[in-house]
């Protein structure tokens, strides 16, 4: 019998990938999303071993419900996020913008990695997506660091606390996805700047984060970790 995937957060961008790329490797795989349009799409684009549920990641009997009714699962991804309300300066971050940015990310996390222990194979996994702002040393990105870094800062001590599941988290540098649309007219510029503070002359595809969950997936001996991939942003000084 193949393994059972659950992505949370998988109709678009690094859910996707990683739900495609699971499923080509003959995993039954589960994604959820708010949007059913969307949903549908993405798991046309699955294929055959794809199916799908609208849930909101935030909402914990929702989510409950979804993995009563899913049943036995051997590995869960949780890549739910907000649309960068706690980016941009410090001074003007607002307690709302972040309280709204904890809710979308942080939290979401949480209430779906609570809701499919039930479920959760004895030696399954549960792999978080932060994001390297977590790490960075840069301006501007300081409300996005501390969500992040909670989501990290919980890594080392699930693993121990749910072992033997084992714990783990991808923390993506810049990827070109449709969470940079809420930068406009400068998404583009602001993309290219990103790819030019890289080691690789480039920032990540989508297809680039999901082989990295997939080997936090398929490696029995990884828990406790997080793996960043950034494209060797975080080896050159920041500019800013």
């Amino acid at each position: 019998m193949s393994e059972r995937v659950v992505i949370v957060g998988g109709t678009s961008g690094i859910g996707l990938a990683a739900a495609v790329r699971l499923a080509a490797s003959g995993r039954e795989v589960v994604v959820t999303g708010r949007t059913p349009e969307r949903l549908e799409r993405a798991v046309k684009e699955i294929g055959e071993r794809g199916s799908g549920a609208v849930v909101d990641a935030r909402d914990p009997e929702a989510m409950r419900n979804l993995f009563t009714e899913v049943g036995p699962v051997d590995h869960v991804v949780i890549n739910v996020s907000g649309r960068g309300q706690a980016a941009g300066p410090f001074r003007s971050l607002t307690p709302q913008a972040l309280r709204q940015a904890l809710e979308d990310k942080l939290i979401a996390h949480i209430v779906a990695a609570q809701a499919v222990l039930p479920v959760l194979r004895r030696d399954g996994s549960l792999t978080f997506v932060s994001a390297a702002s977590a790490d960075s040393a840069m301006a501007e990105v300081a409300g996005l660091a501390a969500v992040n870094g909670a989501i990290q800062a919980m890594i080392p001590g699930l693993a121990v606390e749910l072992a033997p599941v084992r714990v783990n988290a991808v923390s993506p540098g810049v990827v070109d996805t449709e969470w940079w649309d809420w930068l406009g007219d400068s998404r583009q510029d602001a993309l290219d700047a990103f790819a030019a503070a890289t080691t690789v002359g480039r920032i990540g595809t989508p297809a680039d984060v999901a082989n990295a969950i997939t080997y936090l997936i398929e490696t029995g001996y990884a828990t406790g970790t997080v793996m960043t991939v950034d494209g060797g942003v975080r080896l050159k000084p920041s500019a800013a």
